[in-house]
């Protein structure tokens, strides 16, 4: 297995809201830009799952807010993915400042759908460890 995913972004004055801290909204942008930072170190791009007919999807997404990250902070986000037997599986994503301090977590259901059937995939993690070229950094 590969070591845990993670992906270092620095904050922008145009994520802000009025309070000054990160919008809600863009804590979901992170979550999804390291997702797609963790399917690209996998090898699996979005040129390859559209030749493959599939596409990722999230179905659930849950924010817990621990602390403030503001104009000037950089944030390195996590990616886990647990897979079970069924069509979803699990994402846990850590939000940690470089300093080390926890800011938050998201955790999410997502599957992999079949663009042609708009359906989601009966074996997530096999069809994604049959498309990847360094399946580890998936958990499959």
């Amino acid at each position: 297995m590969a070591d845990l995913f993670q992906v270092r972004i620095a904050v922008r004055g145009y994520e802000l809201d009025l309070q000054g801290h990160v919008n809600q909204a863009v804590y979901l942008q992170y979550g999804e830009h390291a997702r797609w930072q963790c399917f690209l170190a996998a090898g699996v791009g979005p040129d390859t799952l559209v030749r493959a007919g599939v596409g990722p999807v999230v179905l659930e997404t849950t924010i817990r807010y621990l602390r403030e990250l503001r104009a000037g902070d950089e944030v390195d986000v996590t990616c886990r993915f647990l897979w079970g037997e069924g069509k979803t599986f699990q994402v846990e994503q850590d939000y940690t400042r470089a300093d080390g301090v926890p800011v938050a977590r998201v955790t999410g259901v997502a599957g992999l759908m079949d663009r042609a059937t708009r359906r989601l995939v009966a074996d997530p993690a096999g069809r994604l460890r049959e498309l990847a070229t360094d399946p580890s950094w998936l958990g499959v």
